[in-house]
């Protein structure tokens, strides 16, 4: 097996027997590294302070990563435009911050017979929200509910992030000065 030594030098193709008695010289552990290598890799670390290294560096990692929230707004089929109008408008802000959103009509009673009027509500709210949301998932029948998932335009966070923001206290610029 190939060895890596305790100060990260090559030890070159030596036996096992030969590693492990270095590895015990070193008061440090033999670790196999890398089985699939061809001959395998071992090191010669130790093994503790070398599971904690992992952790920390995993953690940072899942500290790195982002985590996208989905929200979700309900309607029904006979919600009035007005407080759909409330509705889409959290959902606005929501995309604009990044979000994704589901939106979700609810069924009751002989409503489900006519799923084709909540299907063209939902695509008003996608007509709608064009601007600031992409369709993710198009409108789809679940049981006794029709759901459509709207995720932020990828094209819009660009724009945003490339536009320059005005500085404060600097007066806004005007074509005729006095």
């Amino acid at each position: 097996m190939r060895v890596i030594g305790p100060n990260n030098e090559n030890l070159g193709v030596i036996s096992i027997q030969d590693a492990l008695r270095i590895a015990r010289e070193s008061n440090k552990d033999l670790v196999e590294v890398s089985p699939t290598a061809v001959p395998p890799v071992c090191r010669i670390l130790d093994y503790g302070k070398f599971l904690y290294e992992k952790a920390k560096k995993e953690k940072e990692a899942r500290k790195a990563q982002k985590v996208i929230e989905v929200k979700e707004i309900q309607l029904r089929p006979k919600t009035t435009d007005h407080h759909a109008g409330f509705k889409v408008r959290d959902a606005r802000r929501w995309l604009e911050q990044g979000m994704k959103v589901k939106v979700r009509i609810k069924f009751r009673g002989r409503e489900i017979t006519y799923p084709q009027i909540a299907r063209q509500d939902l695509m008003d709210i996608a007509k709608e929200l064009a601007d600031v949301a992409i369709v993710e998932q198009m409108p789809d029948l679940e049981g006794r509910t029709m759901l459509m998932v709207l995720g932020p335009n990828p094209k819009r966070v660009k724009k945003e992030a490339a536009a320059p923001k005005p500085e404060a206290g600097a007066a806004p610029a005007s074509s005729a000065e006095a």
